[in-house]
Parts: C-alpha cells; sequence; structure tokens
C-alpha cells in the first residue's frame, strides 16, 4: 500500500524537484523510509511513497524489469500473486523481488494490460512506462478502492492517487469546479467524474489507459454482469457464498507484517472477522449514543479469543479533528462515518498495518432496506412479492398508479416493487425513514446557493446513463449496480481509502473481490431479498461462523450522534461560526443557511443532514481555498503514532 504519483510535461526542467515536492505531499500513504523513490526520463517523471507490507526488505519502488525498458509504481495488492508469478517464472521471467509488483511488470511483458487485468484478484492503482513504446499505461481496480486521479491541460498530464499532490506541479492550476457544488448538496459526497478541482477526473474503475504523444485512450476491463443462475437452490447458494467468502478472507490475510479487523455489530464485520480470527481486532464507540456497539462487538471477541481494542469518541474529539478528516478526504464528504472511521483507524494502526473491513457485503449482497425493505408487516410484504411476478409493463403501470395514490401504510413498499427502479432510486440522496431525513432536494439546494452555483442536475438524471445499462436485470439488481457506481464507488470507499492512508494504514475489504462479485451478482434476488430480511443467503452463510443473533442482526453502519450534537450549543455554536463568515456569502444564501441551523436548534425542524452536508463543504473550501497556507502548515505529516513507530526503527 503506497502513494503514487506521475507527471509527463516537457515545459517543467526540474523534474526532480518537482516530483519530490508532489510525493512529500502524499508522504503519509508510505512513510518507509526506504522503498520509494522517483523515476525521471526526458518524457515524464514518476514518484513512489512506501509503506511495506510484503517483502519488507526487497519490495522498493519504482520496479524495472530485466533489461531497464518498463517501470512501475503500484499501490495497492494483488491477493493470488504467488501463482501468477509461478506461472510467469515457467515462461522464463526473471524476478529481482518477491513482492507482488512485480507480477504487474512481468504480467504485462507477456499478457499486455488486458491479459494482465483478467488474471489478477486485488485492489491497485498502477502506473507502467514503457521506454521501447515512449507510452505511460495505468489501471485502477475492478471497483475502486484505490483511488487514481488525473489532469490534462495541455502538455501536461498528472496522474496519481491524491489531488493535493497535483497542487505542487507548476503548472497545474487550482480553481473550483462549480458545477460540482449543487450535486454534492443532493448526495454528501461528489458523485460526478470531474472533482471539485476544475480539470482533474476520477479515473473510472475496471478501466486501463494508454497515454502516448499527449493523448490518452482509455479501455474497460472488467464491469458487473447480472447472468443468473437459476440451478442452484438456497442451500447450495449458501454454501457457495461460503466457500468464496473464506477463500477471499484468506487471501486478504496475505501480509508480512500484522493483520487485524474492524469488529462492530453488524453481520459484515463479523463474519469477516469470525473467518480471519486475527490476533487484534478494533471498535468504536460515542461517548453519547446513539447505539453503543462496542459493548456488544467485545462480546463476540471474547467468545473469538481476541484481543478487543475499543475507542470512545466525544463531541469534542470529533470537532477538534473534523478539518484533518476533510483534509485528508481530497474531497468534501458529508457522510458522518468518516468520524468513527478516522479514530478506528488511528487506534488500530498503534498495533498492525493492515485491517480488514465489511465494505461492499450490502451492494453485493442486498442488505441497504433502500432496495424495498420499506415496511415490517408481513402481509404487505408477501403481497408486494405477489405484484413482482407480473409482466414489467403491467408492474411499472401499476406502479406510476401506486405513486398517485394518496399516502397509507405500505404505499412506500409497494411501489417500489412495482415500480421501475429507474424511475424513483437515488441511492443514500433519500431514505425512506422517518428518523432519517433527506439531504437537499435539487428546488432546496438551488435555493440556498448563490445564482453561480445554481443548475438543473437531479440525482435522478445522473443515475440513467447507468441504469439504461441494466435495464434487462432484475429490479434489486438495478439498484446495487447504481450504489456499486456511486455511493460505493465515491463515497465508502474514498473515504476507506483517504482515512486510512492518513494514518499510513492498509485497508482491505474482501467482501469486493473479483470472484465474490461474480457470484454475489448470479444469485437470484428473491434469494437476497425477501420478505424474511435483507441479505438472506448472505446472512445464512454467515451463520455458519457466527451465533444465530449475530448473523440476523440489522444493519446500523456507523451510527454517529449529528443530531445530538447540533442541538448542543458549544457545538452549533462552532457551526454558526463558520457560516457566519464573510466569504460564505459568495456561496449561500448566508442569511438562510444560519436560520436553518437556529430552527434545527430549536427543534423547529429536522435538517441535521442538510447542516452536516453544509458544514463539511465550507470546512474542506476554507482549508483548500481560503487557508491553504495553513493548511498545509497544521496537517500534512506523517501522524504522530505512525511516527513514533518510525523513530522506534519499527518502520524503516
Amino acid at each position: 500500500m503506497c502513494g503514487i504519483i506521475t507527471f509527463n510535461d516537457p515545459t517543467v526542467l526540474d523534474k526532480k524537484g518537482t516530483i519530490n515536492a508532489m510525493m512529500e505531499m502524499i508522504r503519509h500513504r508510505g512513510p518507509n523510509v526506504q522503498g520509494g523513490g522517483e523515476y525521471i526520463n526526458s518524457e515524464l517523471a514518476m514518484g513512489f511513497c512506501r509503506l511495506s507490507i510484503i517483502d519488507l526488505k526487497g519490495g522498493a519502488q519504482p520496479l524495472y524489469n530485466e533489461d531497464n525498458s518498463v517501470v512501475i509504481t503500484f499501490n495497492g495488492e494483488i491477493y493470488n500473486y504467488q501463482s501468477l508469478r509461478e506461472e510467469l517464472l515457467a515462461k522464463g521471467h526473471v524476478f529481482r523481488t518477491k513482492a507482488d509488483t512485480e507480477v504487474l511488470l512481468h504480467g504485462y511483458e507477456e499478457w499486455g494490460m488486458a491479459g494482465t487485468l483478467s488474471r489478477v484478484r486485488g485492489m491497485f492503482a498502477y502506473l507502467l512506462w514503457d521506454e521501447n513504446k515512449k507510452t505511460l499505461f495505468g489501471a485502477r481496480d475492478f471497483f475502486g478502492i484505490k483511488p487514481l486521479y488525473y489532469y490534462h491541460e495541455g502538455q501536461t498530464f498528472i496522474v496519481g492517487s491524491e489531488i493535493k499532490a497535483f497542487l505542487k506541479h507548476p503548472n497545474f492550476k487550482k480553481e473550483l469546479n462549480t458545477e460540482a457544488v449543487k450535486p454534492y448538496l443532493m448526495n454528501q459526497y461528489n458523485d460526478m467524474n470531474e472533482t471539485f478541482f476544475k480539470g482533474v477526473y476520477k479515473f473510472p474503475a475496471g478501466h486501463w489507459f494508454e497515454f502516448h504523444d499527449n493523448e490518452m485512450q482509455v479501455h474497460e476491463y472488467w464491469d458487473a454482469k447480472y447472468d443468473i443462475d437459476q440451478r442452484r437452490d438456497e442451500d447450495a447458494t449458501v454454501e457457495a457464498i461460503d466457500k468464496t467468502v473464506v477463500d477471499s478472507v484468506h487471501l486478504h490475510n496475505i501480509a508480512d507484517v500484522p493483520v487485524g479487523s474492524f469488529l462492530s455489530e453488524g453481520v459484515d464485520s463479523s463474519y469477516v472477522t469470525s473467518v480471519l480470527k486475527p490476533k487484534e481486532v478494533f471498535s468504536v464507540n460515542f461517548d453519547n449514543g446513539p447505539f453503543n456497539e462496542a459493548s456488544v462487538a467485545k462480546e463476540l471477541a471474547d467468545d473469538n479469543g481476541l484481543n478487543f481494542n475499543e475507542i470512545t469518541v466525544t463531541g469534542d474529539d470529533a470537532f477538534r479533528d473534523f478539518a484533518e478528516m476533510q483534509y485528508h478526504m481530497d474531497e468534501p464528504d458529508g457522510n458522518p462515518s468518516v468520524i468513527p472511521l478516522w479514530y478506528l483507524c488511528q487506534l488500530a494502526r498503534r498495533k498492525v498495518t493492515v485491517v480488514l473491513s465489511g465494505e461492499g457485503a450490502d451492494e453485493l449482497f442486498a442488505g441497504y432496506v433502500n432496495y424495498g425493505m420499506h415496511t415490517k408487516k408481513m402481509v404487505v410484504k408477501v403481497f408486494a412479492s405477489g405484484l413482482r411476478k407480473l409482466p414489467r409493463g403491467i408492474r411499472h403501470s401499476l406502479g406510476r398508479g401506486i405513486k398517485k395514490l394518496p399516502a397509507f401504510p405500505g404505499k412506500v413498499h409497494l411501489y417500489t416493487w412495482t415500480a421501475a427502479p429507474s424511475e424513483y432510486y437515488v441511492g443514500e440522496s433519500v431514505i425512506y425513514d422517518p428518523d432519517q431525513p433527506t439531504i437537499f432536494t435539487s428546488d432546496q439546494a438551488n435555493g440556498i446557493l448563490q445564482a453561480k452555483y445554481q443548475n438543473d442536475h437531479t440525482v435522478h438524471q445522473m443515475y440513467q446513463a447507468d441504469f439504461a445499462k441494466v435495464q434487462d436485470a432484475e429490479p434489486v439488481k438495478q439498484m446495487q449496480y447504481i450504489d456499486l457506481h456511486h455511493f460505493m464507488l465515491n463515497d465508502i470507499l474514498q473515504k476507506a481509502d483517504k482515512i486510512s492512508m492518513a494514518h499510513s494504514l492498509e485497508l482491505r475489504v474482501p467482501f469486493l473481490d473479483r470472484d465474490v462479485a461474480e457470484l454475489a451478482n448470479s444469485i437470484p434476488s428473491k434469494m437476497l431479498l425477501n420478505t424474511k430480511d435483507t441479505k438472506y443467503a448472505f446472512r445464512k452463510a454467515a451463520g455458519k461462523h457466527l451465533p444465530a443473533d449475530w448473523a440476523n442482526r440489522p444493519k446500523l453502519g456507523f451510527p454517529v450522534p449529528v443530531k445530538t450534537w447540533l442541538r448542543e450549543a458549544d457545538y452549533c455554536d462552532q457551526v454558526r461560526a463558520l457560516f457566519e463568515e464573510d466569504w460564505v456569502a459568495d456561496l449561500f444564501d448566508q442569511k438562510q443557511l444560519v436560520q436553518l441551523l437556529q430552527d434545527n436548534f430549536d427543534e423547529k425542524v429536522d435538517a441535521r443532514r442538510q447542516i452536516w452536508t453544509v458544514y463539511t463543504f465550507l470546512t474542506w473550501y476554507k482549508l483548500y481555498f481560503i487557508d491553504w497556507a495553513n493548511t498545509l502548515a497544521k496537517y500534512e505529516h506523517v501522524q504522530p503514532d505512525v511516527k513514533a513507530l518510525m523513530d522506534s526503527g519499527k518502520l524503516i
């Protein structure tokens, strides 16, 4: 796990000085004092910061092939590298290291980019320069677990792990992408391909590129497909899930450093932990609720003889460190789960270098209530299941009719089980739960923004291109596809990578494995979401390793007491102080914004998601566009806990 950065720019004469300045901006991703470096030629400069995981002494990068004509920098892990290494050795390739990086290098020589990517299992972003072809190649993993950004303006091409490194390039123009502000307010994260920095784009997951003569060509190598296997019965499906998950967890345990796992009271992390059985597990809790997951998680850890590590977070902690969290995110992310993840990673890094987590199970095995679990009344569930068996055209017409009816118990459930998902599904932007208020609608966002930032974008419009790709799939599969390419890609995985790497910690996600995904995508939706539960077959597979009550626990996520904080005077005043800064009026209707905060404090409305989304954006904007010099001085460093390990000689 590392940080990579490369630029191609003939106008930059001091390539060494520039690439090293850029590398220092992502030193937190790879703080090991040995194993990193740069490669520079007349065309480009490549930089690498290393966090040693496999082949601690021999896995230095950039790494070269036998005749030094091909060089690679790689961020991530290839979990099946050992079998690929044996295959390449048999074909005559000479390996200089025992690291997984080298299978990508020799794989390119033997199979090309597409052939290599069809063989690997892992999480990765890598860049490869072929001196003979004068071409830069790059790829991002199947799901986008590892980040990769690029900027191409004139003769300047930059590509790397984090945007903040781009800011040190002399020809990079830092400018706010005004088009991103409103969509962010509706989503709580940036769901556009272009980032909040004008001209900087997220390289798409499941794709690779070639850059030659100042032109970039992009190729897709993988996407989710939904070819349903009707031959497996329920028992066979449960067995297949468990076998594939267990295999993936074991592969994700390959490392030459200590490996631990996150553990909450939910089924996802507990399934991983019960299979992995690491020495150390880690959990987080808040001093004022709303739930206490840590005490329940400790029971499972104790039952399995695991060392349970817990941290309790206060509101003072969260507000003190929140700006640093958003600095590391590169773009604002209003999902409050950034906060517990920060402290979990901080805690884990004191004892391990690698940690496994449960991200991806909900998207692959239908765990979200928004996929169609909007009632607890069994009679409504059974009736809706029957309606879903109607021919598609009749069912969709019925759904549109139900939508027009006055509100009644079970209406939302019946509507979402009959209408086409493309007509209503907007991921996490709308949660059909009275205890979870929505973020901003399109009209609400326009109403609070200054004219420069208003536009006609809606979340619904942003999903239509992806819905078109899976229009023939089962309704639940369509929603899973949307979440995999939006919420998972641009929110969950972004914070998982950025927050863990801020602490020089490698976070692995064994559910987001190609084999696991291809199995999950072949399972009929009725075995995943039905009248009995969400993730039905997945829970039964987990039950092979967990007590029955654990396998059937409802999803809680990372519950964060934002509602409580915003109604406590000290924290509300901190938010108000930011809302009232002069520069905020250039972005928002400041009077309306402050009034919304006050109304929420007075309990006239529940606007916690709206307020937190704006607070997050303004925190981030101040860091990068108002007070950048102080931001760098305060936040760009290797974390103190990691620095202590370096000073003690435990990080070499």
